[in-house]
């Protein structure tokens, strides 16, 4: 990881010293001298309940967060931010914290500030004005702390890209999220469904205000979304014609400027299509910056498609005579399919692994209905059941995602998970009740009857010791990265909380090997490789310090040798 960001650190400095367009970005601002800027009043009934007008913002019983807002775009984004403007500034914080961790050398964080100006240099000339004008109602709201790193409206601009960003340095794993859609003979009443986790992690804190969104525009299509304050893109989503997208990342070059973020071309989708050509019309306007899935649902259709794109091309991948269709983090259609950098993606990473998963999970299901799509979106066992212990990246439930989501879109519901992960309840929404209401109390609008209960699993021991081995796992990488030594009971207790997970024993084989107690490193490395390692590069890395291990330390002639080289 520390590589790739030095390269960009580089490319982005050296852009910054040939680069004439950064100085009309930085002081780009969208005109809003048709719309009404007055601010909104709010009126704050309890720390879980605002009102605005029309447009509130309340906190149900699940912890989830359901945001009404309607209007102009200078309204929409203004009414956002007005409501959730606590819940904003401390998201902000947060997201800037963790971008801190990984780059705590100050010198580093300048580097990387202007190297975000460079990088985003082209950013407003794709993005629409529409949603520009949004960007900058929904900034006025955030804090000044980290005017540092660009003004609200450009800040607001910039992190609408970070999630593409994430994509492109696959090394941060940000992202691996898995979705499925069925319909005809494969539905239990042959409408479409679709289910899909979204696997982008930040950290636990990131994830903890989830924000169900439903908008009506004055232009376009009545709609939902998932998303986290200060977002307004569109990761997963319906609108009211029962059109859904979902996003799932594939493997991306890194790009040398920002064009349009993938989330901005998704809630385009969202908010002016209504069946899968109007969507497709809508993506092949649009440059993106990274390569990724969309899948597309359609109650209008009854089924779902992806749309690929990257960078250079676009293609359609249907499936005419299946009634199912499964996406991870690779491509399928004709023009990406073969691409060296895509079949590499399904050698080496994680995403072939899920993908047979989910084709396993459905096979066993032959007629999928909103129960069975939320088992199998909490799944976290591997191919064949087989334990992969907890955390692996090769499960569908990585107990990492932002969330889990399932539509039916011809009937117009949808059911979004609550904390943690999607494991929490599956809490029900229908879309034609929520636009249609004559009143706007301050309510929830679940469809309480229709909620799909939590996992078991969140209140058994198994979760519990998980928990505890997030905290260990931790402190683990803290002890090898300061060399400090490490007790044996610390690690039999670290490897007893997750002892199906191969990192527990990896991580110990790096312990040892780094105090050259080289026998207990090669019993380390051996059993972790006899568990399921996420990837292929991994699984050589491990091979690699056992095959130093033999050559050197098992052969008596080489072992003085051995000891002074280490």
């Amino acid at each position: 990881m520390k590589n790739r960001i030095t390269y960009l650190f580089f490319i982005g400095f050296l852009g910054i010293l040939i680069s004439c367009g950064t100085s009309k970005s930085k002081n780009h601002q969208p005109d809003i001298s048709s719309y009404n800027a007055t601010r909104p009043v709010v009126t704050k009934f309890s720390d879980s309940v605002f009102i605005s007008g029309k447009n509130s913002l309340l906190k149900n019983k699940q912890g989830l967060w359901e945001l009404y807002v309607e209007g102009d775009p200078l309204e929409i984004g203004l009414n956002t931010g007005a409501l959730s403007d606590s819940l904003l500034q401390r998201q902000q914080q947060i997201f800037f914290s963790k971008i801190k961790d990984l780059v705590p050398s100050k010198f580093e964080q300048k580097i990387l500030r202007q190297f975000l100006k460079w990088y985003n240099r082209k950013l407003y000339s794709n993005v629409t004005a529409e949603y520009q004008t949004e960007i900058y109602g929904l900034s006025q709201y955030t804090s000044h702390d980290f005017d540092n790193i660009a003004p609200q409206y450009q800040r607001g601009l910039y992190l609408h890209a970070a999630h593409d960003i994430g994509h492109a340095l696959q090394d941060l794993a940000l992202v691996g999220c898995s979705s499925f859609a069925a319909w005809g003979e494969k539905s239990e009443d042959g409408n479409l469904i679709l289910g899909r986790n979204f696997d982008f992690y930040v950290n636990d804190a990131f994830a903890e205000n989830k924000i169900i969104a439903f908008i009506k525009p004055e232009q376009g299509f009545n709609f939902m979304m998932v998303t986290w304050p200060g977002m307004i893109g569109a990761v997963s989503g319906m609108n009211q014609q029962g059109l859904t997208v979902t996003i799932n990342a594939s493997k991306s070059e890194i790009p040398l400027s920002a064009k349009t973020p993938i989330s901005i071309l998704t809630r385009e989708i969202l908010q002016h299509a209504s069946t899968i050509e109007e969507a497709i019309t809508i993506a092949k306007k649009r440059k993106v910056f990274v390569s990724e899935s969309i899948m597309v649902g359609s109650a209008q259709d009854n089924k779902a498609i992806l749309i690929e794109v990257s960078p250079k091309k676009i293609d359609v991948y249907d499936v005419p005579n299946s009634n199912q269709l499964l996406c991870s983090n690779h491509f399928q259609s004709e023009a990406f399919k073969n691409d060296v950098r895509n079949q590499a993606q399904i050698k080496d990473s994680h995403s072939k692994y899920r993908f047979d998963r989910m084709q396993e999970l459905l096979d066993e299901n032959p007629k999928m209905n909103p129960k069975i799509a939320s088992e199998i979106l909490r799944n976290k066992e591997g191919l064949k059941d087989i334990s992969l212990g907890y955390g692996n990246e090769k499960a569908l439930n990585q107990l990492l995602a932002h969330h889990g989501i399932i539509f039916k879109p011809k009937e117009k519901l949808v059911w979004v998970s609550a904390n943690p992960f999607q494991m929490g309840e599956f809490v029900c929404y229908n879309l034609d009740s929520i636009f249609g209401r004559k009143s706007y109390s301050a309510i929830s609008f679940e469809e309480e009857n229709l909620n799909i209960a939590k996992d078991p699993f969140i209140t058994s021991e198994a979760f519990r010791k998980y928990e505890k081995f997030k905290v260990e796992n931790h402190q683990f990488d803290l002890y090898l990265k300061k060399k400090e030594t490490i007790s044996s009971e610390f690690i039999q207790r670290y490897q007893s909380l997750n002892p199906d997970y191969w990192v527990v024993y990896y991580k110990a084989g790096l312990y040892f090997y780094q105090k050259k107690e080289f026998r207990a490193a090669q019993t380390n490395f051996e059993k972790a490789l006899t568990k399921e390692i996420t990837t292929a590069p991994e699984k050589a890395k491990i091979e690699e310090y056992l095959k130093k291990l033999k050559e050197n330390y098992n052969d008596s002639s080489n072992r003085k040798r051995f000891f002074r080289r280490n």
